[in-house]
């Protein structure tokens, strides 16, 4: 009867052992392998300082779409809103991510939202002052 025993065992611990390195492997994403390298992932729309120096209140859909480009998200919902949304990530791990929201009153864009959103309730830089006389 021990051998039985002893026989069941031994025939046990390599299967118990081969279901835990398939579970370990099948969790491989969330532990990470040393070594291997992993590519930065772009998501959604580049908007860069330039692009949004370039709005000003009063452009219609097709000037700001050829400044800033098609919008990630246009919501059938708002159709007055559109979303210009990026992320910037290496594997699960979140490097940039920027959102910026442009607003429109029938056809003129009237209000911009988000972190790199321009300021029109300051005066025009120097750069665009001689432009104006």
């Amino acid at each position: 009867m021990e051998d039985n025993v002893l026989q069941v065992i031994t025939l046990i611990r390599p299967l118990a052992l081969g279901c835990l390195l398939a579970g370990l492997v099948s969790c491989g994403s969330n532990f990470g392998f040393p070594g291997v390298y992993r590519i930065n992932v772009e998501q959604g729309n580049v908007v860069t300082e330039e692009m949004v120096e370039q709005l000003r209140p009063g452009l219609n859909r097709r000037q700001v779409r050829y400044i800033m480009g098609t919008p990630l998200i246009e919501d059938s919902f708002h159709q007055d809103r559109w979303d210009y949304r990026y992320l910037l990530r290496n594997g699960n791990e979140l490097l940039s991510e920027t959102q910026l929201t442009l607003w429109f009153l029938e056809d003129e864009l009237v209000r911009v939202e988000g972190l790199d959103a321009p300021s029109w309730d300051e005066p025009q830089s120097q750069a665009s002052a001689p432009e104006a006389s």
